[in-house]
């Protein structure tokens, strides 16, 4: 073993240990530390044993015992333990050493940090890591952002650690400054919300107005995830849909219908609202698991509330084919939004993404990896300046034809009272999108009509506002600000 280690990892949780393993496993030394030392010993010991891991028993020790500049990753609870570490380990570093934080971070705390960082003469790394505990071990998709001084000293061990899409390109590549690297993360979470509610709600419809079996559906996702719609969230609910409990019944019958989350949906649907995008797949996605969480007021509501009796005529195996292309259209549409997301935090924070090598990072290990994504490599390959995947060839043919599957999905499960509050909202932002002239003249009317906050007219220059005085008794004073 070497006398000091490549690199440090503070957090010995399910995440920590399996990226310790796999950085070990590509030829480096790494050394661990945890708050509670009892997890080195047993780490080192046991699932470490025998391998280029030095197990430290305190914050200094940890230091002491890498090669410089230092590096050392936190695999901890994102908020204010971060915070914490930070200033614990502080006076233990030296100028030019690097902090890497690779939890669930917020974004603005991260913006936060590399400026008190870089202020200190020190390095930081604000980095997503997704794939889980599977991912972490065998090759996750990972996002680093930060001070890009920092990248050639970590640029080896982040990209050897990676998965690899086929042609071996690693699933890591530098997105931009301060918090790019956990804003990324943040819209790839989003995006897991969306896809995950989109999969459920065709698991409703199948269930509730088909009335087809756990094991019929397990083989109706067998086969979608041998097509376009292949995907690893695809392929575990496949998998889910077929996995019995020890009595012989479907594990997913008895689970509780309510969902949980740990924030990062909440904060890509109040960074839309931030930044005035609509997104409102996502938006839907979070609402939907808050709406889960009601369950004791779903149940008492479901004995007074009735919705129409479910009755479904048509031919069940071509209504199964028009889920399948209206979840597939659907899906377009969630990373549409979200791609329009990071186009208008990159203007707002002075970032330089590679929307298309971002793709490319989510093509393997990550949670939402899919054969899909290289189509969005693609569409920013041909105009990297394209303002929404939508106006894209393929995307925009692929949602023409399936367009009609589509709009019968929708309205036959809203005729039998099925919710898919995502399913319709994509159809309705695609619609929205399409639609050259929408009733906001109408709306910014009403604003003028009671607040005099002015409009523009379609027969004067954009940039011109006017105001009416509707009732004869407002006069002619207008609002000073005008928000579009």
């Amino acid at each position: 073993m070497k006398e000091k280690a490549d690199i440090g990892l503070v957090g010995l949780a399910v995440m920590g240990e399996n990226l310790v393993l796999n950085m070990e496993s590509k030829g480096y030394t790494v050394a661990v530390y945890n708050r509670t030392t009892e997890k080195v010993d047993q780490f080192v010991n046991g699932r470490g044993k025998g391998k280029n891991i030095i197990g430290t028993r305190s914050l200094q020790e940890l230091v002491d015992s890498l090669e410089r500049p230092r590096k050392i990753m936190l695999m901890v609870k994102a908020g204010s333990v971060v915070d914490a570490f930070i200033e614990q380990i502080l006076p233990c570093l030296d100028e030019g050493d690097i902090l890497i934080d690779g939890g669930n971070t917020h974004f603005p705390d991260t913006n936060r940090r590399t400026r008190f960082l870089e202020g200190k003469g020190l390095l930081y790394i604000g980095t997503g890591v997704s794939g889980g505990e599977e991912g972490a071990l065998k090759g996750p998709s990972i996002m680093p952002g930060g001070s890009k001084a920092a990248w050639p000293h970590v640029k080896d061990i982040f990209q050897s650690i990676a998965a690899r899409v086929p042609d071996g390109t690693p699933c890591c590549d530098w997105v931009g400054e301060d918090g790019a690297g956990h804003f990324v993360k943040m819209v790839h979470n989003g995006i897991e919300y969306g896809d995950m509610q989109l999969i459920c709600e065709a698991y409703q419809i199948m269930k509730d107005m088909l009335g087809m079996s756990a094991g019929e559906m397990h083989e109706v996702f067998k086969v979608w995830n041998e097509g376009e719609l292949d995907s690893y969230l695809i392929e575990i609910t496949r998998d889910i849909l077929g996995y019995k409990d020890e009595d012989g019944e479907p594990m997913v019958d008895k689970i509780l219908d309510t969902a949980g989350q740990k924030g990062t949906g909440k904060w890509t649907g109040v960074t839309a609202l931030d930044l005035g995008v609509p997104l409102t797949l996502i938006g839907e996605s979070v609402f939907s698991r808050c709406l889960s969480a009601q369950k004791d007021e779903r149940v008492e509501a479901s004995k007074i509330l009735k919705g129409p009796e479910i009755s479904f005529k048509g031919d069940r195996n071509e209504f199964i084919e028009d889920l399948r292309q209206a979840l597939y259209a659907s899906k377009k549409i969630s990373y549409a939004q979200g791609y329009v997301l990071m186009r208008e935090a990159a203007k707002e924070y002075g970032w330089d993404l590679n929307y298309g090598g971002i793709a490319l990072m989510w093509r393997g290990g990550c949670i939402i990896r899919s054969a899909f994504l290289s189509k969005i490599k693609e569409a920013f390959d041909k105009d990297p300046e394209i303002k929404n995947l939508l106006m894209d060839p393929f995307f925009s043919e692929s949602l023409q034809k399936a367009q009609a599957s589509w709009r019968r999905v929708v309205a036959v499960a809203s005729e039998n009272g099925i919710p898919i509050p995502a399913l319709s909202s994509a159809l309705s932002y695609f619609d929205g999108y399409r639609c050259g002239r929408l009733p906001a003249n109408l709306l910014q009317a009403q604003r003028d009509y009671f607040g005099a906050h002015t409009y523009e007219r379609i027969d004067k220059p954009r940039g011109e506002f006017f105001h009416t005085n509707w009732t004869g008794r407002g006069g002619t004073t207008a609002s000073s600000t005008y928000n579009v």
